[in-house]
């Protein structure tokens, strides 16, 4: 018997893929299923149903008429899983999704089934706050390039960054900018009022914390209290990694995220 509070209705854009036991995915602000988890979709599909929700206004969401709150969002996923015919899951969150992960793991304790927390956070750091706050004042001024600039170089790992020339910066840039999803003032507005770290405590599902430690939008230390204020939580470090995993960072996270899934118990029917 689950403990669900009343779900809102959804209208999210949902990725369903695959077979075998749930994974919910949460994705970061700013960013969508295909731009936070495409390297790895077609890998865990083969072992796992993916249901992949996209936050308002991203993918095919319509944007939000209203601020985003976190219980609202953490309850839509659930609903869009349940809708896919998944009545339990683990759930895999990055940046962002962690702390959609961390509150739905503690609204909906009994359809979760493990954690997965990538380049996470329960409170806003001074760095993340500061790029928040930028990106959601230049996206209001229409200064969308900047917002590019702005995130590209958070998302980007030092080594990523050391021997670029600024010219070189125009290319990836633009593209950054092509994807950026028109919710991602709202995505990032919401990352500057999140607040669950009276949640941690409470999750009594296996938790996986990786820790991208060249990350330079969420502050490492960030993860290691993650890590530190959920109950029994496991932790790993992605040495160098960016916010933005590459594919070799991605690669060593999937191996991570593998063993951690494969050592659970097996869903109940």
């Amino acid at each position: 018997m689950t403990t669900d509070h009343a779900l809102p209705a959804s209208h999210l854009d949902v990725l369903v893929q695959g077979r075998g036991p749930a994974l919910l995915l949460a994705h970061g602000a700013g960013g969508s299923i295909e731009g936070n988890f495409g390297l790895v979709l077609d890998d865990l599909a083969q072992d796992h149903t993916l249901v992949g929700p996209h936050y308002p206004g991203s993918g095919g969401s319509a944007t939000a008429v209203a601020p985003l709150r976190l219980d609202d969002l953490a309850d839509r996923l659930v609903e869009a899983a349940v809708a896919a015919g998944q009545d339990t899951f683990a759930v895999l969150g990055e940046s962002l999704g962690s702390a959609v992960a961390v509150r739905i793991a503690t609204r909906h304790p009994d359809r979760v089934r493990a954690l997965v927390l990538t380049a996470g956070f329960a409170a806003a750091d001074p760095v993340l706050a500061l790029a928040a706050r930028l990106i959601t004042s230049l996206a209001a001024a229409g200064q969308w390039e900047d917002v590019a600039r702005l995130a590209l170089l958070s998302c980007m790992s030092p080594a990523d960054l050391v021997d670029l020339e600024p010219a070189a910066l125009d290319e990836p840039v633009a593209r950054a900018l092509a994807a950026m999803p028109p919710g991602m003032p709202d995505h990032f507005d919401l990352v500057s009022r999140v607040d669950v770290r009276a949640d941690l405590a409470k999750v009594s599902a296996p938790t996986l914390v990786a820790v991208p430690t060249g990350d330079r939008l969420v502050l490492p230390e960030s993860s290691y209290r993650l890590a530190a204020g959920i109950p029994g939580a496991r932790l790993v470090e992605l040495p160098g990694a960016a916010h933005i995993l590459n594919p070799a960072d991605r690669a060593a996270w999937l191996r991570h995220v593998r063993g951690f899934l494969a050592a659970l118990p097996a869903p109940s029917a």
